[in-house]
């Protein structure tokens, strides 16, 4: 203990002067101390809210569930910065959130030594070409046209995103992709303008001049897409068939966790899969909102199926189209109940009425259209609200005298067939993928 000395007053007596604690030398001051206990605070707190923001509860038989977690606080993210953009009145939110999208996932055409890549415009329309190598031995080429999702609003084939950026396998083994670059979306266009982009890429590509320009065999030809790509892709394949003046048709349609009807948001999917990723309920409801130019207000009716109650004249003759209790297997309806409701809103299909229309709704198809469909294959995943879209498309197909593959993946999320590369890469996407490109391969 060191001594201090005290203060000398009169009668020699001493008092002693006040004497500070002498602390070890190198040892931190309070001051430094109480800064780095604050700040482990501060950081304890930004891990638990960053923690809380991330986690959500999945199902365990989910594909690599805290990976999913991860990817779908980043794309939540990524919608909240769009929205903030959007009341701050800078751009629309859907405009700001694709920018985001394609600024981490831009690619620009290029070439490898397998396969050719060129960015051109089929009667004005964007679209990025791959082809494959020659072979001597198969002189003309088997060909996909495959439309993105994203909503009819997000995404491009420009992105590393892009499934048809993720054939170069399938590719290599001497095919064509012609992939949808550049879509008119919302909310520069809305329903139908992105079908008639399909419609008039499509069509020049099978005009014969082109089809020998790309050495492709005219009766090798499919048509594909995933989620509001697959949509845009049931119905192309719907028109095409009735349309007598096409000299080449499609041999065959792929259609990926497709979406494709808006009559009922409680299918056994939709209730079983409402908060899950990628894709909630809420914001599934909003893209048909936004496809049709509609009132957001709309939204929350649209979902307990008000739109489509009993007292909707417009919707009675196509219930039974989509009548899942017939058209879903046991193991898929569970112990789920149809929401039916006696009395809504009839004046969202009176506003909205392409709600009703079999070009937006490709399930609501008259039999006699679905009849002339070529070989289908669907897949679909367990953990999507659009489950059920695909499932009961394949039986109102198969019924319909068209043979079906429907791919059921029980650990499957929407949009997982785009994620398989490295920091994305789930093992789901990997196999999706690849049953996907085992079945063209084996089929076109």
């Amino acid at each position: 203990v060191s001594s201090c000395r005290g203060q000398k007053l009169a009668g020699g007596l001493r008092v002693a002067s006040p004497c500070p604690l002498r602390q070890p030398a190198g040892a931190p001051s309070r001051g430094r101390g109480g800064k780095m206990r604050s700040s482990c605070v501060l950081l304890a707190a930004l891990v638990a809210l960053a923690a809380y923001y991330i986690y959500i509860p999945l199902p365990s038989s989910v594909s690599d569930p805290w990976k999913l977690m991860l990817l779908d606080a980043t794309f939540r993210g990524a919608q909240q910065v769009s929205n903030l953009i959007h009341y701050l009145g800078l751009s629309h939110h859907l405009l700001a959130l694709n920018f985001i999208i394609v600024s981490f996932g831009k690619k620009s055409a290029w070439s490898s030594a397998q396969v050719k890549v060129t960015d051109t415009d089929f009667d004005g329309v964007e679209v990025r070409v791959f082809e494959g190598p020659p072979k001597p031995e198969e002189p003309l080429k088997r060909s996909v046209v495959y439309i993105h999702g994203g909503g009819w609003a997000l995404a491009s084939a420009s992105t590393s995103w892009s499934p048809s950026d993720g054939l170069w396998s399938w590719l290599e083994k001497k095919k064509v992709v012609v992939s949808i670059k550049a879509l008119r979306m919302i909310p520069k266009v809305y329903f139908p303008e992105q079908i008639n982009d399909v419609v008039r890429a499509t069509k020049y590509f099978l005009e014969p001049k082109v089809l020998e320009k790309y050495m492709v065999d005219p009766g090798r030809i499919c048509i594909s897409g995933d989620s509001a790509g697959g949509n845009l892709a049931a119905a192309v394949g719907q028109q095409f068939t009735q349309d007598a003046s096409l000299k080449n048709k499609l041999k065959l349609q792929a259609l990926i966790y497709p979406v494709l009807q808006a009559l009922d948001f409680n299918t056994p999917s939709y209730q079983q899969n409402m908060n899950t990723p990628i894709l909630p309920r809420y914001v599934m409801v909003k893209y048909w909102v936004d496809y049709f130019k509609g009132n957001y207000d709309f939204v929350q009716a649209m979902i307990v199926n008000n739109h489509t109650s009993l007292d909707v004249e417009e919707a009675a003759a196509l219930r039974a189209r989509l009548n899942w209790t017939s058209l879903l297997p046991a193991s898929i309806i569970k112990n789920y109940k149809p929401v039916v409701q006696t009395t809504g809103n009839a004046g969202i299909v009176r506003e909205l009425p392409q709600l009703l229309d079999a070009r937006s709704a490709p399930l609501i198809a008259d039999q006699a259209v679905l009849q002339d469909l070529p070989k289908t294959y669907i897949l679909t995943c367990e953990h999507d609200v659009l489950r059920d879209d695909g499932i009961m498309y394949a039986k109102r197909l198969e019924s319909a005298g068209v043979e079906v593959t429907l791919d059921y993946f029980e650990d499957g999320f929407h949009g997982c067939m785009i994620f398989t590369t490295w920091p994305t890469n789930f093992s789901v996407g990997i196999r999706t993928r690849n049953s996907y490109i085992n079945w063209l391969d084996q089929n076109l």
